[in-house]
C-alpha cells in the first residue's frame, strides 16, 4: 500500500513532539509506533546523549531521517536547523504520514511546542506534544511536589510508561495521581498508561487498516498480539457523515471542545463561508484546531472521525451528528471572522 501525498489527501503532515525526562521511555515508544504497518514516518532526533532508534527501522520505515546536533532542540540558536529538517521531511515526494521530533530528556516541551507551532514550513501542522512519564521515578525526579511542573501545560498526550514495574494494585492510583497533577496546569491533556511504550499509533497519526487473508491475523492484530496483562490501550473511533453545508459556528464549538475522551478529530466538511459552499479539511489534536481549504465534497457531504480512548462512543456520535446538521442560513460576519482565525494560509 502506498501513502498519498499531503496534497492528494487534502491535508498536511502532523509534526508530533515526543518529550519526556531522561529514561522515561521516549525512544522505546518511538520504536514501537514506527513498526506500524504501511506507515511512512519521518523522524527528527536530537543528538544530545544516546539515541537508540532501531537501525532496521531507520533503514526501513523511516524516510529521510534528519538529526540535529548541538544540544536540546528548544535551546538551539535561531539558525533554522529544525525548520531545515522539517522542510526536508515535508517534501511531498516522501509521502509521509507523520513527522516525529524526539527531543532530548532535557528539552522544555513548551518551548519545543512553540517552535513547531510557529513554524512557517508549508505542508506541516502541529500534531501535539506526547510527554512520556516514568511511573516508577516520576515523582522522585520530575515532579517533587509543590507547584506542578510547567511541562504539564504543554502536553496534549501524557503516557504514563513502565506500569509493569509497579504493583498491579497501585497502577490505577498512579494514573490518578499523575492526572491530578497534570490537571493543575492542563484541563485538556489526554492521559493513558503504557508498558514498554506500547501505545496505539492511531492516537498519533492515521493508520492504514491492513488486513490479510481470511483466517489470518491482520498486520495490526499480529503487531499487537501481546499477553493480556501487557496489552496497551487501543484507540476507539467514531465516524459520522452528513449531507448539506454545515453551520460553521456549531462545528467550531465541537472542534474547540470535543467529546470527553476524544484525543483527535479529522475529516472533510462542506461549510457555508463567504457567500458560498466551500470544502475544508479539519484536524484537531487536543486544543489545537487546524482548518485548511480542500476540494468540495461530492454533493456537499461532510464527514468527521473522532479518535480517543475510553469514551462514550454513542454520546460522541450524537454530538458530532448535531454539529454536522445543515446550516439554517448564511453565517454571520462574526462567525465568518471566527472561522477565518483557524484557517491556514494557502
Amino acid at each position: 500500500m502506498v501513502s498519498r501525498t499531503a496534497t492528494e489527501r487534502g491535508s498536511t503532515i502532523p509534526v508530533i513532539a515526543l518529550t519526556g525526562h531522561l529514561g522515561a521511555g521516549k525512544t522505546t515508544l518511538l520504536n514501537h509506533v514506527l513498526r506500524t504497518p504501511h506507515a511512512r514516518i519521518g523522524v527528527v532526533i536530537n543528538d544530545f546523549g544516546e539515541i537508540n532508534v532501531d537501525a532496521g527501522l531507520i533503514s526501513g520505515q523511516i524516510d529521510e531521517p534528519a538529526s540535529i546536533a548541538g544540544g536540546c532542540i528548544c535551546c538551539l540558536p535561531d539558525d533554522g536547523q529544525l525548520d531545515t529538517a522539517l522542510a526536508r521531511l515535508a517534501d511531498p515526494k516522501l509521502r509521509l504520514d507523520a513527522i516525529i521530533v524526539e527531543a532530548s530528556g532535557l528539552a522544555d516541551p513548551a518551548a519545543l511546542a512553540r517552535i513547531i507551532g510557529f513554524s512557517e514550513i508549508v505542508g506541516i501542522r502541529d500534531g501535539g506534544v506526547v510527554d512520556v512519564v516514568d511511573a516508577v521515578q516520576h515523582f522522585d525526579t520530575v515532579d517533587n511536589g509543590g507547584v506542578a511542573p510547567a511541562r504539564y501545560g504543554a502536553a496534549t498526550l501524557v503516557v504514563v510508561n513502565k506500569l509493569d514495574q509497579i504493583q498491579d494494585a497501585d497502577r490505577d492510583a498512579m494514573l490518578r495521581r499523575v492526572e491530578a497533577r497534570v490537571r493543575e496546569r492542563n484541563s485538556r491533556a489526554h492521559i493513558i498508561g503504557a508498558v514498554n511504550g506500547q501505545i496505539d499509533p492511531a492516537l498519533l497519526y492515521d493508520v492504514a487498516a491492513a488486513t490479510d487473508e481470511a483466517g489470518q491475523l491482520s498486520f495490526r492484530e499480529a503487531m499487537f498480539d501481546e499477553p493480556a496483562e501487557h496489552a496497551h490501550v487501543h484507540a476507539e473511533s467514531v465516524t459520522v457523515t452528513a449531507d448539506g453545508a454545515v453551520d460553521p459556528e456549531r462545528l467550531m464549538e465541537l472542534l474547540e471542545f470535543p467529546p470527553a475522551g476524544v484525543y483527535r478529530m479529522k475529516g472533510r466538511v462542506s461549510v457555508r463561508h463567504r457567500g458560498g459552499v466551500h470544502g475544508f479539511v479539519v484536524n484537531v489534536v487536543g486544543p489545537a484546531v487546524h482548518i485548511a481549504r480542500g476540494a468540495p465534497s461530492s454533493g456537499s457531504k461532510s464527514h468527521l472521525v473522532a479518535i480517543g480512548t475510553h469514551f462514550d462512543t454513542a454520546a460522541a456520535r450524537t454530538r458530532i451528528a448535531e454539529a454536522l446538521q445543515p446550516a439554517d442560513g448564511s453565517p454571520s460576519a462574526t462567525t465568518q471572522r471566527r472561522w477565518q482565525r483557524y484557517l491556514t494560509r494557502p
